[in-house]
């Protein structure tokens, strides 16, 4: 990769996330995180907003802007099959908006690329996931968006119900199933509940705050930490 390409790419690569260590940069780029250090100190002194130092991470500041890129055709037939695949298991307000987008940045394209991208062979079934879970799912997240806290009849394992009252913190797929991770007010523990497994669920009107011990930073934690 010539150097004007990498230090491009390494705002791309900034500008795309939070926080940006140079060790993720130098693994997406391959090269040393020497090469990084010396780059992203070119780049600032070239006058491009990028904040942090070496050892902590990177950002780009506010108010920075880069011309409108063009997709490759390569690039636009990933977006295309990860669109297809995810409009197959994902709720359908959110199938919806993946579509819509989909649409936009296609529209874009020279046509040669548009028409590579559409024609590509990979394709998702619709009927991957019931309508009623669907359903659960898009209630779910976006109670989890908003940070509304869920009342639930659940089933668990053996079939014995019981009735909960979580902070839902993120929804997660395995393959097969979507689970919802949530701290619960009724056990006061962090659960992971099956979205299959879910009666009835009513959101709620209180809004919940991040607590130190219930967060999904927390949750992810004590995951990693159970798996370890």
């Amino acid at each position: 990769m010539r150097r004007a390409d990498r230090l491009f790419h390494i705002v791309q690569l900034i500008r795309g996330r939070r926080l940006t260590t140079a060790a993720f940069l130098a693994a997406r780029l391959e090269v040393s995180e020497r090469t990084v250090y010396r780059d992203v100190a070119d780049l600032q002194h070239q006058g491009v907003p990028i904040e942090g130092e070496a050892g902590v991470g990177y950002r780009l500041g506010a108010g920075f802007e880069l011309p409108p890129l063009m997709f490759s055709a390569d690039e636009a037939r990933a977006l295309v099959a990860a669109t297809r695949l995810a409009q197959a298991w994902l709720d359908p307000a959110l199938a919806r908006d993946a579509e819509q987008a989909l649409g936009k940045i296609l529209s874009i394209l020279p046509q040669p690329t548009r028409a590579a991208a559409e024609s590509l062979a990979v394709y998702a079934p619709s009927f991957s996931v019931e309508p009623a879970i669907q359903q659960r799912l898009q209630t779910l997240r976006e109670a989890t968006q908003a940070r509304r806290r869920v009342q639930m009849n659940y089933r668990d394992m053996a079939g014995q119900p019981s009735q909960r009252a979580v902070r839902p913190l993120g929804c997660f797929f395995w393959g097969k199933v979507w689970t919802l991770a949530a701290w619960c007010e009724t056990r006061n523990a962090f659960r992971t509940f099956r979205i299959d497994r879910v009666d009835a669920l009513q959101v709620q009107e209180s809004v919940f705050r991040d607590e130190a011990g219930k967060t999904l930073a927390d949750f992810l934690r004590q995951v990693g930490a159970d798996l370890g």
